[in-house]
Order: structure tokens, then C-alpha cells, then sequence
């Protein structure tokens, strides 16, 4: 079976969450159903941008493989081949971890 490609229209972006922490800050190891969803990700795709009164398309300020600080309940939950992605607007995307 091919592998199923996703490409993000206008000023989507295609994310993967990274994944939670195992343990706290003093060591207690969590369970699953304990962890905190993460707010942080990889960029795995990004739209064309948005289309202005022009005619013309705005740049995306990120780019494929940035992590990034998103809010946390943005973006659209969707599974590709067992990967769970996240879409969402570009204005979701609080900051690019550098």
C-alpha cells in the first residue's frame, strides 16, 4: 500500500506532538492516563500561506522539522497510518523552540 502523503492547505500546519514525560521532576514515574497531553511538537508539513486581498500569498513564519509551543487546545486531531497529527492555523503556534 503507498504511504499516504498530507499536504496543508493555505496557512495550515501538520504537527507531531512529542511525546509526554515518563517521570516527574522528582522521579515519580507517571501512568498513562496521567500524562498531560504536550503543548510541543514538530513540524511535519506547512500550507502555501495565506492568500491576501492581492492576490498574492503571505509567507509562513515556520517551516518543516521547527518545534514548536502551541496552545493547547489547537489544531484538529487526525490519525495518519497509526501517527497520531495534529492540523492547525499557523496563528495557533505560540513560539518555535530554538
Amino acid at each position: 500500500m503507498a504511504k499516504l502523503k498530507i499536504r496543508p492547505l493555505g496557512e495550515k500546519v501538520l504537527v507531531k506532538r512529542v511525546e509526554a514525560e515518563d517521570k516527574t521532576a522528582g522521579g515519580i514515574v507517571l501512568p498513562d492516563t496521567a500524562k498531560e497531553k504536550p503543548k510541543r511538537g514538530v513540524v511535519q508539513a506547512v500550507g502555501d500561506g495565506k492568500l491576501l486581498d492581492s492576490g498574492q500569498r503571505s509567507e509562513l513564519q515556520v517551516k518543516k522539522g521547527d518545534q514548536v509551543l502551541f496552545s493547547s487546545y489547537a489544531g484538529t486531531e487526525i490519525k495518519v497510518e497509526g501517527e497520531e497529527l495534529l492540523i492547525m492555523d499557523e496563528s495557533d503556534i505560540l513560539a518555535i523552540v530554538e
